[in-house]
């Protein structure tokens, strides 16, 4: 099934994608929100403790068929996202939430440079381009009034996260098409989870005191974790990674949007460093199409125009 708008197919799971990527862009501001409340850690073991549950209780029926490889699938996944998740949330309390939106969407262009280190399959041309103009966004994002890169602890704390999320981004990619996607949602989100909560004493992080706030903030964005997750799993069965990268490029956007509307102002270099990376991210995206015949191509493109792949 497929939705078709101004010359553009959609199928359902990338509709799909698209909205879940307004929901993610809405996330950062309530983060930032709630650490005024709660240590980074205990924050993101509660989040995804309220995630794992809801997704549990949609999943309970098939749990006893859990396989060795989506045990492994899931504990994999769930590293990713907690160190993802965490070092975003810790580089949230020093920087604002539109800056760690637009750097966390770093992650599109780390995917092709993972895969090229781990998969020896070198980037594109486009994909270079793509990281060019990404970096060259961060520069200005992270340093616009000297025009050069000073990031900060939250910056370099964000862009690490960016890492582990492209990391998230190519194991889903790996196993999506191989395991129950319910059973292995639970033990990533059960995974992440466990290993915030498990990480607190050792970095010396206290239990902060009861908060209605806290607990609400916590709720609502467990699930937004579990709808997340699971739609990306579930989604990325039949919609490439290539492809979900693309639409994920809109998270920053919608970011933006929410921390303008609640009064957050970046300077004018930052904001044109926001538009760089995203840029990048659909740049990185894209591939050039050779002619095969005189006049347009089969795909109605003409030699030299790009497309996106997936």
């Amino acid at each position: 099934m497929a939705i078709k708008h101004l010359g553009l197919a959609l199928s359902r799971q990338e509709v799909a994608l698209i909205l879940v990527t307004m929901v993610w862009g809405g996330t950062f501001l309530a983060v930032q929100y709630a650490l005024a409340a709660s240590g980074p850690l205990f924050f993101v073991g509660l989040r995804f403790a309220v995630a794992a549950l809801c997704t549990l209780m949609l999943s309970l029926h098939v749990l006893k068929g859990l396989t060795v490889r989506e045990l492994m699938a899931g504990a994999a996944i769930g590293i990713a996202i907690f160190l993802g998740y965490e070092l975003q949330t810790m580089g949230l309390q020093t920087i604002s939430s539109s800056k760690s939106a637009f750097i966390t969407a770093l992650y599109v262009p780390m995917v092709p440079l993972l895969q090229w280190a781990i998969l020896r399959q070198p980037p594109r041309a486009m994909a270079w381009v793509g990281i060019a103009l990404a970096f060259s966004g961060l520069v200005l994002l992270a340093g616009p009034q000297a025009g050069g890169l000073e990031a900060g602890r939250g910056e370099l704390l964000t862009l690490v996260s960016a890492l582990a999320i492209a990391a998230e981004i190519l194991l889903i990619g790996r196993f999506a098409g191989s395991v129950d996607i319910r059973r292995v949602t639970v033990i990533q989100l059960l995974v992440a989870s466990a290993l915030a909560f498990a990480c607190m004493p050792v970095a010396g992080e206290p239990l902060p005191p009861f908060s209605w706030t806290l607990i609400a903030l916590a709720g609502g964005l467990g699930l937004a974790s579990a709808l997340i997750q699971l739609t990306m799993n579930w989604a990325q069965k039949s919609v490439s990674p290539t492809r979900a990268t693309l639409i994920y490029a809109g998270e920053p956007v919608w970011a933006g949007i929410v921390g303008r509307l609640a009064g957050e102002r970046l300077p004018l270099l930052a904001v044109l460093g926001g538009a760089l990376i995203v840029a990048g991210v659909i740049v990185s995206e894209l591939k050039w199409v050779r002619k095969r015949t005189s006049g347009q191509v089969g795909n109605g493109l003409r030699e030299g125009e790009p497309t996106v792949l997936g």
